[in-house]
């Protein structure tokens, strides 16, 4: 997508989306078209099975020489640039001092290590507390007790914050403070720290006592859509002007405005989120979230919520063929290989490498493959690795339906995976409805842009972000309803062997 001179005004938007295995920036036109990619990845630290980490000075570096590279590769200056969006993997947990170093490195929203501390708050009685104001579950995936560990487990940490003297953050925190010196964040990526009360918008004093974090370390909260500040990190000033996590901004970038749409991203995770407009849901296996807030008169802001049902692991499960097992040796062979047998052979791959996220929420399941036989091939694995990622995403849908009363006509999909034509014909299958992919894949990035650009005046509004939309491939159901039942059944079964597994979680 290389070009030169693409342009001589203030003609595109940047995109800035730094996500869990790497760090990309992307420029869109006014038809909300990359016009050019720039990614570098970024290292994923295993320090003990079920932790994971990142180095937060090598997110900021990549994401920093991703923004310069784009430009650079575009050939345009800051002074095309209209505005800046951020998109980030969401939980993930910083914490830096004041002169802006980190205290530690960042825990991953897959990390497991605070498994205890959430049984500890269930076992006093606290689960209730949180349920009814974040809409989250007490699980490890969340911020609040990834916060709670780096500042009883980092030397000096808890004294440090209880002078005031540390700030903490997700990832879109910690890029706002280093681009523009700004301690903030937006309401999608607060709605998943567990301390953030969704319904009444502010950091809870009872969370926060709950997980003994003190106020002075949180940032602020704005709105999705709306100027944070400006950065001159580029060569020239430049307004970043709209912020999301990265679930999120691909709801916003599929223009799922209307309550009752839903997309799933397949990406390292793979997550479903349905808009139910202002409806404030007490979900029971799914969670209620932000799905974005706009700035309204007079400070009236305008929330939107979204029911959410979080995989842990999708996209990750096919990295873990090619980098562990060496099954294929780039994830576009998984299609192939995949599409080389019929069917799995009756293997069952169960992917929870760190326990089960929604609609289960088992910290102590663990992967399981069954059904092996003397006959099973590497082909027979591949498929059935991309197939339980399809099964997972029914199990979700299965449990929003009921949870939310709407029952989906169809799925729009979007991230890495969703190029894969077999995966998406093996989810329409077990669907039994039409799985949808746009003819912009980036749709994280994309939701990014287009907040940043109707806060500036790029793009009018929402209307006109819509009609942008445009469906690239639509893939129905081939399989008979006799079929996807008894496939179904089989994978519930194998799903049961995984649960529980980690006594010591």
């Amino acid at each position: 997508m290389a070009g030169a001179n693409l342009g001589a005004v203030a003609d595109f938007i940047l995109a800035l989306d730094q996500g869990t295995s790497s760090s990309r920036a992307i420029l869109f036109d006014q038809a909300g078209k990359p016009a050019a990619i720039a990614p570098r990845p970024i290292r994923q630290i295993y320090p003990q099975p079920g932790w994971v980490e990142h180095d937060p000075d090598e997110i900021w570096q990549t994401q920093l020489s991703t923004a310069r590279d784009v430009l650079r590769e575009a050939g345009v200056t800051a002074s095309n640039i209209a505005a800046i969006g951020i998109t980030n993997q969401r939980e993930t947990t910083i914490i830096w001092d004041r002169e802006g170093k980190p205290i530690a490195n960042a825990i991953v929203w897959q990390d497991r290590r605070t498994a205890a501390i959430c049984e500890q708050l269930r076992q006093s009685g606290k689960e209730r507390l949180f349920r009814e104001r974040t809409g989250l579950l007490l699980d490890p995936y969340f911020s609040g007790t990834k916060l709670k560990w780096l500042l009883d487990n980092t030397p000096g940490a808890r004294a440090a914050a209880e002078r005031g003297d540390l700030m903490c953050g997700t990832v879109d925190s910690w890029l706002l403070y280093k681009l523009c010196g700004l301690h903030g964040t937006d309401y999608t990526n607060a709605s998943r720290t567990l301390l953030y009360n969704i319904f009444d918008r502010c950091w809870d004093d009872d969370l926060l006592q709950a997980l003994e974090v003190p106020s002075s370390l949180l940032p602020s909260v704005q709105p999705s859509s709306g100027v944070f500040g400006e950065t001159s990190a580029l060569g020239g000033s430049v307004p970043i002007a709209g912020v999301a996590g990265d679930q999120q901004a691909a709801l916003f970038g599929q223009a799922a405005f209307q309550p009752g749409m839903a997309k799933n991203t397949y990406g390292t995770g793979a997550f479903l989120l349905m808009n139910v407009g202002e409806r404030k849901i007490q979900a029971e296996s799914m969670l209620t979230t932000i799905a974005w807030g706009l700035a309204g008169a007079s400070g009236n802001d305008e929330i939107t919520y979204a029911l959410e049902g979080s995989i842990f692991i999708a996209g990750a499960a096919v990295q873990w063929l090619r980098d562990e097992l060496g099954l294929i040796s780039s994830a576009e062979e998984s299609q192939v290989l995949a599409a080389s047998v019929p069917d799995s052979g009756g293997i069952y791959v169960v992917p929870a490498f760190v326990g089960l996220g929604a609609p289960h929420w088992d910290a102590r399941a663990r992967g399981t493959i069954v059904g092996i036989t003397r006959g099973t091939t590497r082909a027979h694995l591949v498929r059935a690795t991309l197939e339980a990622i399809a099964y997972q995403v029914r199990d979700v849908i299965e449990a929003m339906e009921r949870e939310s009363g709407v029952k989906l006509s169809e799925l729009r999909v979007d991230g890495g995976a969703a190029a894969n034509d077999l995966l998406l014909q093996i989810q329409a299958d077990l669907l039994g409805r039409d799985v949808i992919r746009p003819a912009v894949l980036e749709t994280t990035a994309l939701g990014a842009a287009y907040l940043a650009g109707i806060s500036t005046g790029f793009w009018k509004d929402a209307g006109e972000v819509a009609k942008n939309w445009r469906e690239g491939a639509r893939f129905g159901p081939r399989i008979t309803p006799e079929q996807r039942d008894t496939m179904y059944a089989d994978w519930k079964r194998a799903l049961e062997r995984s649960r529980g597994w980690a006594e010591d979680a």
